[in-house]
């Protein structure tokens, strides 16, 4: 009908000129528009024959031709842009997702760099469900059937501000804290705030993967931005979609002893590709590797994770469309993010972000602990020293001395007077484990006003939770005299912070400062020194440690 409709109108002469004129403009040949018959139609209604140019009924045959061609490709572009709308909306079914936070605390979000920049904070869960029969066939007995999950994997993964590095702290499962009230968004079951100390990994069944990060905001008072949990079945079929990943034993191993305990894994001395069913072995042996503990699984995790990114940034085959199609396919069923990951968009451009850091910029670690009997705790101060680098966006590689010279780099701005200095001292000395020092505002305020700065007060209103010390200022133009408060109390510059969330200059007196007129000396690289423990931290670019193997589950 539509090609019946097009000849009618290209036979009306008033047409013919624009057709040709039209034909012009595309490049075509405009004889093809043209009426090559001999004169006006005769008696009879037909129009004398004359003299037809050679090959004119070719080129009619072939614009014919490139006129259904145009209209098949246009289809096939049509119907092509909608079976990849149609796979973007399956992709999009595929993902299940959940509340961020369902805990009744929020840590503070980090405040912006110099260029605006603010780091990515995302914990990487992994549960150990069997309430399916994919999950019961990979690990666990029946009787786990309809047991609440355990969050027996959790991971902090700390994406800088400026996207140059990454660190990805480890917490073991079997950590003993508080945990905080959560609420079941689906149910509305509340979870009291347990008052003796439990499992970390039990958070999980208190409403799910919400609690989970509630629990770790209020340990490491650290903000997180997404959440990311994998079960068993879907660490399977994400290892297949990758094509397997390099791992390293230090001798043969064979995770089983007499009781039946161990994953099963079983590899020879060196390293081997694992992917599937065995990948799933490796990142849960514990009975196997060095000292038999989470502490040693945490390490072979750290290692997959490492391999994982260098065999995803060197594997060619991705740009394969089918191989893509699968690695998609396959993620969006196996993860189950947070509500602000609910689209194949939004991780797809978490995916470029979480890329841009090079692999020797990548720094895994274990939370420094200590044992309380057959469990751990977070080690007091180092661990608290490792959550402020995150917090404070200093890279855990030492590599960060030249953007710190630059946080210490003195204003432009020419300070007032200090007389002149209207300064506000806030007390920040409360913990979540311990109340603020009282009196502690006041007394820095005097120390302020002996030195010259007269008009320092204490800001009564309500206290803050501040770990460590931070001068905050609105402007530019009170960047100078915020610097010289900084200085006449031996604060760091890079202390010194621009903020919309005051009015004025003003100190926060934090828990690294209970005491003295003086602020305490220390530095970043002091803080890394403490909080990283050699053994248990490894560098993303390091394709050379092998997993040593336990005694006794050689073969």
């Amino acid at each position: 009908m539509g090609r019946s409709g097009v000849r009618g109108e290209r036979s009306r002469p008033s047409d013919r000129g624009g057709a040709a004129a039209r034909a012009g403009e595309l490049g075509w040949d405009e004889s093809l528009y043209q009426d090559t018959g001999g004169g006006d139609p005769g008696p009879d209604g037909r129009r004398p024959q004359g003299h037809r140019h050679k090959g004119t009924r070719a080129k009619r045959r072939g614009f014919r031709i490139l006129r259904w061609t145009a209209g098949t490709l246009a289809v096939l572009v049509l119907a092509t842009a909608g079976a990849g709308y149609l796979w973007y909306r399956h992709l999009n079914s595929n993902i299940k997702t959940d509340k961020l936070n369902i805990g009744e605390h929020r840590a503070a979000k980090p405040t912006p760099n110099a260029a605006g920049q603010t780091p990515l904070n995302i914990l990487l869960i992994g549960s150990d469900s069997r309430n399916s029969k994919e999950n019961l066939k990979l690990g666990g007995s029946k009787e786990s059937v309809g047991a609440a999950p355990l969050a027996d994997v959790q991971m902090l993964v700390h994406l800088s501000a400026d996207r140059t590095n990454m660190s990805v702290v480890s917490m073991p499962r079997d950590t003993l804290a508080q945990l905080p009230k959560c609420t079941d968004p689906e149910t509305g079951k509340v979870y009291d705030a347990t008052v003796t100390r439990q499992m970390v990994n039990t958070s999980l069944g208190r409403g799910g993967p919400g609690c989970t990060v509630a629990t770790w905001e209020e340990i490491t008072g650290i903000h997180i931005d997404h959440f990311m949990m994998v079960d068993f079945s879907g660490v399977v079929s994400m290892a297949d979609a990758v094509g397997g990943v390099p791992v390293c034993v230090s001798a043969n191993v064979y995770s089983r002893n007499s009781r039946g305990e161990g994953s099963g894994l079983k590899l020879k001395k060196g390293t081997t590709s694992v992917k599937g069913e065995q990948a799933l072995a490796w990142l849960r042996t514990r009975h196997g590797f060095e000292d038999g503990s989470d502490i040693a699984r945490a390490k072979a995790q750290h290692m997959y994770m490492s391999s994982m990114v260098r065999e995803l940034r060197k594997n060619a085959t991705f740009s394969h469309p089918n191989k893509l199609r699968t690695l998609a396919e396959k993620a969006t069923k196996a993860l189950h993010v947070d509500d602000g990951l609910d689209t194949v968009k939004k991780l797809y451009d978490l995916s470029n972000e979480l890329k841009k850091p090079e692999p020797d910029r990548i720094t895994m670690t274990t939370m420094p602990f200590v044992y309380v009997g057959a469990r751990v705790a977070p080690k007091e101060h180092d661990a608290d020293a490792l959550w402020r680098l995150i917090k404070e966006d200093v890279a855990l590689d030492g590599k960060d001395k030249d953007k710190k010279k630059a946080d210490d780099e003195v204003s432009d701005d020419p300070a007032a007077p200090d007389d002149k200095i209207a300064v506000q001292v806030l007390n920040g000395t409360r913990t979540t484990a311990t109340a603020a020092v009282p009196g502690r505002a006041s007394q820095v305020a005097q120390a302020l006003v002996a030195k010259g700065f007269t008009k320092s007060v204490r800001d009564q209103s309500q206290s803050p939770t501040e770990e460590r010390t931070v001068l905050r200022y609105p402007s530019d133009d009170l960047e100078g005299d915020a610097q010289a408060v900084a200085k006449s109390l031996g604060i760091p510059l890079s202390s010194v912070k621009k903020s919309a969330d005051v009015s004025g200059v003003t100190l926060i007196v934090g828990a690294d400062w209970k005491t003295g007129n003086a602020y305490p000396k220390s530095s970043a690289d002091e803080d890394a020194g403490k909080a990283l423990d050699k053994e248990q931290t490894q560098n993303g670019a390091d394709d050379s440690t092998c997993m040593k193997v336990e005694p006794g589950y050689t073969w």
